[in-house]
């Protein structure tokens, strides 16, 4: 199992949704980095379980413990460990799981490729609990990419078919991207907002679950960040956008809208603002030949539905090889897309902070 990424800032992620707990070890960090812990807190907690009628009733804390690579409040530039403790595991809804397969998780594939060995409460280290860590390294690359006056934020672009209104030029400032990561159900139009909670409700109701779309952003890049063809900024944020479990689809800038478009009407036209280079549109979402054109960075990641639903689904059990149905108890959100929006603004900060970390360590643009 590959759980190490990275090249400049290597990631090695470990443990499973009901073990001991999960955690992280990351190694590239800058040394002597003051790290605003309160800040690290409140990004977990953004994320975290059971805090409303629309996530899981599963009650984790999420507070990280760094065993090493901090001292002093600061970072020592050694590899820095995370710890974060399982306290509100109930295995017992799982005992099922070792015969009968989830539709839509990765119990069969995974019982077949780790033959039988793999941990299936939960998902094991399938599941989305893992995003915990991701959220713990994105918030320190967060507060190292602010330094550099880069700055992320995302919104819920929709929620089965109820849409928010996307973002324009306007609408990307650090003033709202940051206001956007202050609140719970962050959406630029409020009136969506109830809408949204609606859909959520309705379909929980029915026993079932719906998927959305996450919008994210990021301004301050300077231009040149990126390496085609395999390291390009497209490449690495779309690697680690389809590491969180449940994403399906990532788009930059129109995305597939541009199918339905001519070069003229995707084409970013250039022009000066004083000295600074800047171009009239943004339809290629701040990049262009897989690096970074100064432009505000844009993309939209597809959230499938939860896959564990308590309606009846027709499913085998590997033990007696026959078919059967299943309707999986437990405690699942009825919508993910809320939680998984501040892993997305992690990974997306890790993958910058990796894109210019190359920059800086091959002397390019400097």
């Amino acid at each position: 199992m590959s759980g190490v990424w990275g090249k400049q800032l290597e990631l090695s992620i470990f443990g499973e949704s009901h073990g001991d707990g999960i955690g992280m070890v990351i190694s590239g960090l800058p040394s002597g980095f003051a790290i605003d812990m309160e800040e690290i807190i409140r990004e977990m907690q953004r994320r975290a379980p059971g805090k409303d009628s629309f996530s899981t009733t599963r009650n984790e804390q999420d507070l990280p413990q760094i065993l090493s690579g901090f001292f002093k409040e600061k970072t020592t530039g050694t590899p820095l460990c995370c710890f974060i403790a399982n306290k509100d595991n109930h295995s017992s809804d799982y005992s099922l799981m070792e015969q009968v397969m989830r539709p839509g998780h990765g119990d069969y594939p995974g019982f077949i490729h780790y033959q039988g060995a793999n941990d299936y409460r939960g998902g094991g280290h399938f599941s989305g609990r893992l995003t915990a860590p991701l959220v713990f390294c994105g918030a320190i690359c967060k507060q190292i990419l602010k330094e550099k006056g880069i700055y992320i934020g995302a919104h819920i672009k929709q929620i089965g078919n109820v849409r928010d209104i996307s973002f324009t030029s306007e609408s990307i400032t650090r003033e709202i991207l940051s206001e956007l990561t202050k609140e719970t159900f962050p959406v630029l139009d409020q009136n969506k907002a109830v809408c949204m909670h609606e859909e959520i409700l309705s379909v929980k109701a029915e026993g079932d679950s719906v998927g959305g779309i996450v919008e994210c952003a990021a301004i301050g890049l300077p231009v040149g960040i990126g390496d085609p063809f395999f390291d390009s900024v497209e490449s690495t944020l779309a690697h680690l956008m389809f590491s969180i479990p449940a994403i399906k689809g990532v788009e930059f800038g129109l995305g597939f809208e541009m199918a339905e478009k001519k070069g003229s009407e995707c084409n970013d036209s250039y022009y000066y603002d004083g000295d600074q280079v800047k171009t009239k549109t943004n339809y290629n979402g701040g990049i262009l030949g897989g690096i970074t054109n100064g432009m505000p960075i844009v993309f939209r990641s597809v959230i499938k539905p939860t896959p564990s639903i308590s309606k009846e689904q027709a499913t085998i059990n590997i033990k007696t090889r026959q078919n059967t149905n299943l309707s999986v108890s437990g405690r699942h959100d009825p919508c993910i897309v809320q939680r998984a929006l501040p892993v997305i603004e992690a990974v997306c900060a890790i993958g910058i902070y990796e894109c210019i970390k190359r920059r800086d360590a091959d002397g390019i643009g400097k």
